[in-house]
C-alpha cells in the first residue's frame, strides 16, 4: 500500500490484477477500496483460481464486465475490523456469496441458491489485490496454525462438503467420482471421511490419477472403460452414488450407466451448455439426480472444522503459488489440468496502513 496523488489529492493506493478484457490481466495501481460501515479491510494472503475464473478470463461469463478485480476464493487477514466481526489479525476465510434477501429462496433461507446470486470477486471486486474489502458477516476466523496453504482451500473443500452433504451418504456407499480435479479430488477426501465403503475415481489425465492413487484412492485404469469398471468394482450393481465432477457430455452420457437401480448422481460441476442424457434409464431405474449448487454458511464452517481438525490429510494436495504480479502465469498453470491441483496467488507482504488506528 502507498500514497499517491491524483488529480491533485493524496490518495491511498494497492497493487492488483485488473481483468481488463478477454485473455487480459493487468497488474495496476488501484485506489485502496473504500471500507463502509459494517465492512472490514482484509489483507489477501492466498486467492484460489477455479474454473469461473477461466470464464471470466475468456470473456465468456455472463455477469463480469471489466475492469474487475478477480477472486472469490479468499484466505486473508482482517486490517481493519468492523463491530460484531473478527478482530483485526485474525486469519479469515471468506463465504464470498451476494444474495437480494427477496426471492423466495432466500426468504425461505436457502441464500445459497439466490434467484440472483452474486459473489465477490466476479459482481464486487474481489481479492487478486493487497486488500479487499468485504462485509464483516462474510469472514469466517480460520486458526493461523493451520498451514497457509490449507486454510486457502477452505472454499473449494465447502463445495465438496455440500455435495457430499446432498447426496444424502451415510457410510457404507460404493463411491464413484468423475474428474480428478480440485473439486473432484476434495469431494472424494471428504466422501471417504464420512463413511464411504468405497471411493473409486475416473479421470482421463494420466497426472491426475496419479495424483488420486497417491491419496490412497482406487481409479480407472487407462484404457479401460469407466463403466466396465464402475460394474465390476460393484459386481455388476453399479455405484450406490456417483458424482459428476466433471460436467463433460461424455461424462454425462455415462451417469445412468454407472449408477445402480435406486442410486444417486450428484451433479457437482456447471454444465456450460445441455447435454444429452438417457431420462429413460433414469426413470426405469427410478434414480435420483441430485443438483449443487455453492453452499450453504454450515458448509463453509465444517470445511474450517475439517481443515483445523487436520482430518483430510489436505497437505498431500499438490498446490503451486504465485506472486500477485504473475497472475496471468497463475492462470495459464490453472488451466493445464496437471498435477497441480490448485493454483494459488499471493501478493507480497502489503505495507502496513498508516493510520489504520485512527480508522
Amino acid at each position: 500500500m502507498s500514497t499517491e496523488t491524483i488529480t491533485g489529492t493524496a490518495v491511498k493506493t494497492m497493487r492488483a490484477a485488473v481483468w481488463t478484457g478477454p485473455d487480459t490481466i493487468e497488474y495496476r495501481t488501484v485506489p485502496l477500496p473504500e471500507v463502509p460501515e459494517g465492512w472490514a479491510l482484509v489483507r489477501s494472503e492466498l486467492t484460489g483460481i477455479c474454473g469461473t475464473d477461466f470464464s471470466i478470463l475468456h470473456g465468456s461469463h455472463p455477469r463480469a464486465e471489466a475492469p474487475v478485480v478477480m477472486g472469490h476464493e479468499i484466505t486473508g487477514v482482517v486490517e481493519i475490523g468492523a463491530p460484531g466481526g473478527p478482530e483485526a489479525g485474525t486469519r479469515v476465510t471468506v463465504e464470498p456469496l451476494i444474495h437480494c434477501g427477496k426471492c423466495h429462496p432466500c426468504r425461505e433461507g436457502n441464500t445459497h441458491v439466490c434467484r440472483n446470486l452474486k459473489l465477490y470477486g466476479i459482481d464486487v471486486a474481489g481479492s487478486l489485490a493487497e486488500y479487499v474489502a468485504l462485509p464483516a458477516e462474510t469472514l469466517i476466523p480460520i486458526s493461523s496454525a493451520v498451514p497457509l496453504q490449507e486454510a486457502a482451500l477452505a472454499e473449494p473443500l465447502a463445495v465438496a462438503v455440500h455435495a457430499v452433504s446432498r447426496s444424502g451418504l451415510r457410510g457404507g456407499e460404493r463411491v464413484v467420482v468423475f474428474g480428478a480435479g480440485p473439486i473432484g479430488i476434495l469431494t472424494a477426501l471428504v466422501a471417504r471421511h464420512e463413511g464411504a465403503g468405497s471411493v473409486l475415481i475416473s479421470e482421463p489425465s494420466e497426472e491426475r490419477r496419479l495424483v488420486a492413487e497417491q491419496l490412497g484412492f482406487e481409479t480407472v485404469a487407462s484404457g479401460t472403460s469407466p463403466v466396465d469398471a464402475v460394474l465390476e468394482a460393484t459386481g455388476g450393481d453399479g455405484a450406490d452414488i456417483v458424482f459428476d465432477s466433471a460436467a463433460h457430455p461424455s461424462v454425462a452420457a455415462l451417469l445412468p450407466k454407472a449408477v445402480r437401480v435406486l442410486g444417486t448422481i450428484v451433479l457437482v460441476g456447471v454444465y456450460k451448455k445441455p447435454v444429452e442424457v438417457d431420462l429413460q434409464a433414469l426413470t426405469f431405474a427410478e434414480n435420483t439426480v441430485v443438483g449443487v449448487r455453492v453452499y450453504t454458511r454450515a458448509d463453509v464452517e465444517r470445511a474450517v472444522k475439517l481443515i483445523e481438525g487436520g482430518d483430510l490429510g489436505l497437505g498431500r494436495v499438490p498446490v503451486e503459488v504465485f506472486p500477485l504480479e504473475e497472475t496471468p502465469a497463475a492462470f495459464t498453470k490453472a488451466m493445464t489440468a496437471g498435477a497441480v491441483l490448485k493454483v494459488f496467488v499471493g501478493p507480497a507482504a502489503a505495507e502496513p496502513i498508516p493510520g489504520k488506528e485512527e480508522a
